[in-house]
């Protein structure tokens, strides 16, 4: 899967730094899989982010990269000047069954070092564009309750509370609530029952 045309370009000022920094959004592909594997490992490590105790392996992430080519799922990326990764976003399926097609579940990773620079809402702005594109209805969030930039960076971009399940998940020797967020696209336009 390709972003239409060339790779759109960012511009975002580092308040820490005092400095513009310009980053390109484009099309993951498998050679990024290295940095992918190191903002996830970083996530599960560090964050409730990710509900998994265990860091991923580059096979698991190889799997899972085949899994989004199958599916025929984004995997946009946003690069510094000198092509390293600084966050991605991708959605892919939702619940198996086939009413729920329309459906897809989102989400979205920055750097550690690169978040509150405005990368990860361009991210999503941009996973939001691709399932319009691909004519699905509704996309899904689901954010650890504890996380609130992340539910605030989804609800300005007018996602909805659709409901917090509360501790369904243990880790860091807490319980945890999930937020799902959702936001109802206009697509498809003429949707099928197939």
């Amino acid at each position: 899967m390709e972003l239409s045309g060339e790779a759109s370009r960012f511009f975002v000022y580092n308040i820490k730094s005092k400095l513009f920094m310009e980053f390109q959004i484009k099309q993951c592909a498998e050679m990024q899989l290295p940095e992918i594997l190191e903002i996830f490992n970083e996530a599960i490590l560090n964050s409730t982010a990710l509900y998994d105790y265990k860091t991923r392996t580059l096979e698991m992430m190889q799997a899972w990269y085949a899994d989004k080519q199958k599916g025929n799922y984004p995997l946009i990326g946003a690069f510094d000047h000198d092509g390293t990764l600084l966050g991605f976003s991708s959605y892919g399926q939702f619940r198996v069954r086939p009413a729920y097609k329309y459906t897809v579940e989102h989400s979205v990773y920055v750097r550690s070092d690169m978040r509150g620079l405005g990368i990860g809402k361009v991210l999503l702005r941009e996973i939001i564009k691709k399932a319009e594109e691909q004519d699905y209805h509704v996309l899904v969030g689901v954010i650890d309750a504890s996380n609130m930039v992340s539910m605030k960076l989804h609800e300005n971009e007018r996602f909805e509370l659709s409901g917090i399940m509360k501790q369904v998940g243990y880790k860091f020797g807490q319980w945890l609530d999930a937020a799902f967020y959702q936001l109802i696209l206009k697509t498809p336009e003429h949707p099928e029952e197939v």
